[in-house]
Order: structure tokens, then sequence, then C-alpha cells
């Protein structure tokens, strides 16, 4: 029996390959690869290269395979544009899983575990942030993953499927073999920007604001380590597997470090001096965004092995300077 592993060519799916495939899993990839990257697929995975939406495509997939279960991170993912293309997003995202889920049905796969995301809180009326709070998503992207999660109970309240919806806050870091690591196009995600300036890619980095009531003035945010990120969806398969019931989970380190934090963290990582601007908020940014973990511990035995912010660093540290 396979995992399929729909994003695998992606970050984060591609560091959940590699632990599936080193648990001794055969791992199925499907991706498109409109954001993924072919040098972070496994080697030793079965690789498809087609479109979640084209049912003709992935029915061919579940033909040929013996499925067990499904980790689903193909989805669109960025909040500027879904703002921009919200109707790309309901495309990409919703009508996604749709088909997918109607093809597990067909197929009768019972369990999925969806790479979902704390944008579906909107902005937070309390901090840490639990998985009873309010979701009330402040764009698409939000939006539309939480409409993918509540797809998931309705399927499971007609057809018997079981899902974990895993919403997280912000991945980060690198494998440790330095490999595989985080790779956007463009980049928009915080520490990559900032490696970018020790790196010779920029020449500063911009800080959106600097008058939030914080500590320092800078956003607050959870940051996570992509490694343990991988070991919570293994570990809520196996849940789903081992047959327990449906759960909505957070998964954070349950600590906030400030921009200003990070680029100091950043700064000791790489022993660079790194430049930065101080720029005006950017519009939709909370002041702090940080996870209540407890559920995830308690309920999947996670526990996040990836806890100093500097460690997070200097993983992603050795992965870049591992392509130059």
């Amino acid at each position: 029996m396979s995992v399929l592993v729909l994003g695998g060519a992606g970050y984060i799916g591609s560091h959940t390959v590699y632990e599936l495939i080193e648990k001794g899993k055969d791992v199925v990839i499907v991706d498109n690869l409109q954001t993924g990257f072919k040098e972070l697929i496994h080697p030793k995975a079965k690789f498809y290269l087609g479109d979640l939406r084209d049912e003709k495509f992935l029915n061919s997939v579940f033909e040929k395979e013996s499925i067990e279960g499904v980790i689903h991170f193909a989805a669109n993912s960025l909040v500027g544009v879904s703002m921009k293309e919200p109707l790309e997003y309901y495309d990409n995202n919703v009508y996604g899983m749709m088909v997918l889920l109607n093809v597990m049905k067909n197929h009768n796969v019972k369990h999925i575990v969806f790479s979902s995301t704390a944008a579906t809180y909107g902005e937070p009326k309390q901090v840490p942030i639990k998985e009873e709070d309010d979701t009330v998503p402040t764009n698409p992207y939000g939006e539309t993953k939480l409409a993918m999660e509540k797809m998931m109970k309705w399927c499971e309240n007609a057809y018997g499927m079981t899902f974990v919806a895993l919403r997280y806050f912000n991945a980060c870091g690198a494998h440790p073999n330095g490999i595989i690591g985080e790779l956007h196009n463009p980049e928009t995600h915080l520490i990559p920007l900032i490696l970018q300036v020790p790196l010779g890619k920029r020449e500063a980095i911009n800080v959106f604001g600097n008058d939030y009531d914080t500590k320092d003035g800078t956003c607050i945010r959870d940051y996570i380590h992509v490694c343990d990120l991988a070991d919570a969806h293994i570990k809520a398969l196996n849940y789903l597997i081992e047959g327990k019931p449906s759960q909505t989970i957070n998964l954070g380190n349950g600590e906030g470090y400030s921009v200003l934090e990070i680029i100091k963290a950043s700064e000791e990582v790489t022993n660079q001096e790194i430049k930065m601007n101080i720029c005006e908020r950017r519009a939709g940014d909370p002041a702090k965004l940080i996870a209540c973990n407890k559920k995830a511990q308690e309920i999947l035995g996670w526990h996040p092995q990836y806890t100093s912010v500097k460690e997070i660093i200097a993983t992603a540290w050795n992965f870049y300077t591992n392509r130059m």
C-alpha cells in the first residue's frame, strides 16, 4: 500500500515524502510543478506529472496504485495573490479538493491529511490561538482553505471518510541533509528573504511596520520547522489508519518571535550584518499569531524537535549555501 502525496515536489510536501521514505513507506507523488521543483522530488518516490483538477488523470493514478491514504499539499497559498485573483484560488483549491474527494470516494480511499493554515482564523481575538476559536478569514486564501475543511467534514458525514486538517503557522527551515529546503518563485517567506541579504541576492530586508503593540514594535509569528510539520502529517495519517476520528489541529511551537528577533538570529547564524528598511505596515497583518499546540501533543503525540529559532535558521542557511 502506498501513501499519495499531492504537491510532493513542493516545500513541505517534499520534506514529508523524505520522512515517509525514511520510515519505509511506498510513496506516490502527484504534482503539476506549478510551484514545485523537480530537484526536490525524492528519487525513490513514484512521480506523476499532472494536475489535481484533471479528474481523468487523477483516476488513472488511483487505478494504477494501491493507495492507503492521501496527504494533500496541492493548493495555492499566497495571500496577496488570492486578494487579486480570488477565482484562481477557488478553482485550484476548492475545485481541486472536490475532484480529489470524488476520486477518493470512487476508489474507496477513506483517509486524508490536509495541509490547512492559521489563515482560517483571520484576526485572532486571543493569543495563543486555539482550534475552537472563531474562523473568520480575512482573505480568499484562508477562505478557500476553510471551505476545503468543511468539504471534508461533509464527505465524512456522507461517505465515511476521515480527515485531519492541520492548521499551521510559519513553516521554515530545511532538511538537515542539506539536499532539500525552501524554494519559492517568487519568494515571500521571511527567513529565506532575510537570508538573501547575506547570500548577496538583495541589498536589504524590508520590515513592514515597527509600531505594532509588541515588544519591539514588529510583528510576532510562530515559526515551525518543516521537518516537524512533516512528522505531524505522518503521525496524523497513522492516527487515521488506526481508525480514530477526524480532527482539526494547530501546529506551531507555541512561542512567538518578532521580525527583528529573526533578523538578529539570522545575523548570529550567518555571522554577517543584515541591512533592513523600515516600511509602512501591510494591510491585514495581525500583530501576533501564536499557536496553542496542546491538542497536537495530546492527540497525535507530536512534539516539535526544533525549538531554537537559531537552529531552525541554521538548517535553512546550510541548504542555501550548499546550492551556491
